[in-house]
């Protein structure tokens, strides 16, 4: 059997030697571009200390309570994004719940069931009528 045509050779031979060269440079100074966005993403307004673009909420409220006390009060001096934090609630799962729960709405009083022995008494029986039906 053939191993494919010319064309085919051809165009393989190239792609693994573009692989070979690598990025170019336009490519290269985007993802350096990139790499410096994601890693100043938060920027303390006091230290200038930067933190990741995946830092959490409660983390930027841990700076701000460990290096810069004084600010634990108003952590929006240190952070814009920290306005809506709440210390008591870092991660933010009781505020998610109460959304999630909407307005709350009057529980359903359940029926009384009536128990077996007054439905006999009533004269019901349990089990329906059966049918007569020709054999």
């Amino acid at each position: 059997m053939g191993k494919g045509s010319n064309v085919q050779k051809a165009q393989a031979a190239r792609e693994r030697n573009q692989k070979k060269m690598g990025k170019s440079d336009e490519e290269r100074r985007a993802a350096t571009a990139k790499a410096k966005q994601d890693a100043s993403a938060y920027m303390c307004k006091i230290c200038r200390q930067t933190f990741m673009v995946n830092a959490k909420q409660s983390l930027l409220y841990l700076h701000v309570t460990a290096k810069h006390d004084d600010k634990k009060g108003n952590p929006v001096d240190c952070f814009d994004s920290l306005a809506d934090f709440d210390p008591a609630d870092p991660d933010g799962k009781n505020k998610a719940k109460a959304a999630a729960a909407g307005p709350v709405k009057p529980k359903k009083t359940a029926k009384k069931k009536e128990d077996l022995s007054s439905l006999l008494d009533a004269g019901l029986s349990l089990g329906g009528k059966k049918k007569k039906g020709k054999k």
